[in-house]
């Protein structure tokens, strides 16, 4: 039951966060994209706490990938399946099938550095609950 809390918490959080930088960002955001969100940190959070003692730009880079991942999957199923055109990066260098660029990873992983230690502190926090 704690974990479910733990992840139920980190899914809260991903879920406002990545509403909130997609506002600040685009200006605008999708219902979609808070549910990425949410399972975004979710995988910060097992990131972290399955590397613990790596290198910050280690695990960043593996949460770069994993939103990365996140968002090709929302991306083929939301845009490209289902044609909610919720974004378009097939002007962006390199991009793959529009969904996802290389530009994106890097600024993922730039944000990964500063939100892993915050996912560190929700794991600590419950790690110590009875």
């Amino acid at each position: 039951m704690r974990t479910l809390k733990k992840y139920a918490v980190c899914f809260a959080i991903g879920g406002v966060g990545y509403g909130i930088i997609e506002l600040i960002w685009r200006r605008r955001t999708h219902w979609t994209m808070i549910i990425a969100g949410g399972i975004c940190f979710v995988i910060f959070s097992l990131i972290e706490q399955s590397y613990r003692y790596a290198p910050l730009l280690a695990k960043a880079s593996l949460c770069a990938l994993g939103v990365t991942a996140v968002e090709l999957v929302f991306g083929v199923l939301f845009n490209l399946i289902l044609k909610m055109n919720v974004w378009d990066y097939s002007k962006m260098p390199f991009n793959i099938l529009g969904q996802i660029c290389p530009l994106y990873t890097l600024l993922w992983g730039g944000l990964s550095v500063l939100f892993l230690p915050l996912a560190g502190r929700i794991n600590k926090a419950f790690e110590g609950q009875a």
